[in-house]
């Protein structure tokens, strides 16, 4: 069940400017890393080659993909927002995505989320919610997603 639940549409234009939560924490596995690899066909060494990642990354060892921090957005933004008493909720896009910190493998990851604004569209509305993931013990965050969703009545 979702931190923050909306009843309709006009609950949701009501809740602009309000932070809607955290979500529960998920590891980065270099499974995971590795299999979202083989689904993009991204194999840099610098994700999948853990003993070079090692000795030469920057970071110390394997981070994950940037797209894959992105797509873990998905798992954990339904633990905090669910809108209800709408026909469709659809993913509309992003307005801006950023990786200010990188995300070392084996590392644990969390969602918090802001609905920013909400704006009407033809037959409902189209929401933007900032969603923030940082690595548990992190100083800064490691992906900020500006994401767009439309919910039709």
């Amino acid at each position: 069940m979702a931190i923050t639940t909306f009843d309709g549409i006009d609950q949701v234009r009501a809740a602009v400017g309000t932070h809607l939560g955290y979500s529960a924490y998920t590891e980065v596995t270099q499974e995971r890393v590795d299999q979202f690899a083989d689904a993009t066909g991204d194999h840099q060494w610098i994700h999948v080659d853990v003993e070079r990642a090692r000795a030469e990354s920057p970071f110390g060892g394997p981070i994950a993909h940037g797209y894959l921090t992105l797509a873990i957005s998905n798992e954990l933004l339904p633990q905090i927002l669910e809108v209800r008493g709408v026909s469709l909720g659809v993913n509309y896009g992003v307005d801006r995505i950023r990786f200010p910190a990188p995300v070392p493998v084996g590392s644990r990851l969390r969602a918090g989320a802001e609905l920013v604004d909400v704006s009407d569209v033809k037959g409902g509305i189209q929401t933007l919610v900032r969603i923030t993931l940082e690595v548990e013990g992190g100083t800064k965050p490691v992906c900020i997603i500006d994401s767009l969703s439309r919910y039709l009545a």
